[in-house]
C-alpha cells in the first residue's frame, strides 16, 4: 500500500499564499523575494516564515478572505487527486502555508484529501497578529510524513513525496519515492525522479504501479 504527501505551494498550486496575502498588504514584493531566497535554502524556512508573516501584522481578516480565495490548484492537479482517491490511496498534503487557503483550493475544485496539515495565521481584534503558528514552521515534514504513515499504517518505504523547494526535502529524504516536482536546483539532486506537470506526474503513478 502507497501513500502520497504533496507539498501545497509550487506543487499542487502554482500560487504563492505568502505573496497572495501580501499582496492585500502592499507587501508582494518582499514577501517573494523572501520566498525566493527560502526555497532556493539561502535562509532557514521558519525564520522566512515568521518574517513574511511579520509584514502581514494588520491586515483585516476580511482581506485574509480575500486573498484565499484567489489559491488554485494547479491545471491537472484535481485529477491527480481524483486518481488517487479512486484506486483507494491515502493523499496527504503537508505544507508551511495556510490551512484555510488550501481547504479553500481543495473546495473549489470539489476534491479533497484524507490529512492536511499546515499552519496558521492567527487573528486578534479582526486582524492578523504578525505572528505564525503551526506544526510546520520549523520545516519538520519528515516527522509529520512518518505520523501519517503511522496513521494509515503505511511503512515508510511505500511513502511517496512531492515536492519542490527546500523545506520539503525533509520528507523527500525519508520518503520511499522522492518526487521532484518543476524543483529548485538545492532540491532537484535530492530527488528520485523529476516531473514537470501534473499530467506526467499522473503517468508516472500509473507506470509505477501506484494507481
Amino acid at each position: 500500500m502507497s501513500l502520497v504527501a504533496f507539498d501545497f505551494d509550487g506543487t499542487l498550486s502554482e500560487s504563492e499564499m505568502t505573496v497572495l496575502l501580501g499582496e492585500r498588504e502592499g507587501v508582494a514584493d518582499e514577501m517573494a523575494e523572501i520566498t525566493q531566497r527560502a526555497m532556493n535554502d539561502e535562509i532557514g524556512y521558519a525564520e522566512s516564515l515568521r518574517e513574511r508573516a511579520a509584514l502581514l501584522a494588520g491586515l483585516a481578516e476580511s482581506e485574509v478572505e480575500t486573498a484565499y480565495d484567489r489559491v488554485q490548484l494547479r491545471k491537472g492537479a484535481p485529477e491527480v487527486l481524483e486518481a488517487l482517491s479512486e484506486a483507494g490511496v491515502p493523499t496527504a498534503i503537508l505544507t508551511g502555508g495556510f490551512e484555510r487557503g488550501v481547504e479553500s483550493a481543495l473546495a473549489r475544485e470539489g476534491v479533497s484529501v484524507d490529512r492536511v496539515v499546515a499552519n496558521r495565521l492567527p487573528v486578534d481584534g479582526g486582524e492578523l497578529t504578525g505572528e505564525v503558528e503551526g506544526p510546520l514552521i520549523e520545516g519538520t515534514k519528515d516527522d509529520a510524513l512518518r505520523e501519517v504513515a503511522a496513521e494509515f499504517e503505511v511503512p515508510m518505504e511505500g511513502t511517496i513525496a512531492v515536492g519542490d523547494g527546500a523545506n520539503d526535502l525533509p520528507m523527500l529524504r525519508v520518503a520511499g519515492l522522492s518526487i521532484g516536482f518543476e524543483p529548485k536546483p538545492a532540491v532537484e539532486p535530492h530527488c528520485d525522479v523529476v516531473v514537470k506537470s501534473m499530467p506526467e506526474l499522473l503517468s508516472l503513478f500509473d507506470v509505477r504501479g501506484v494507481l
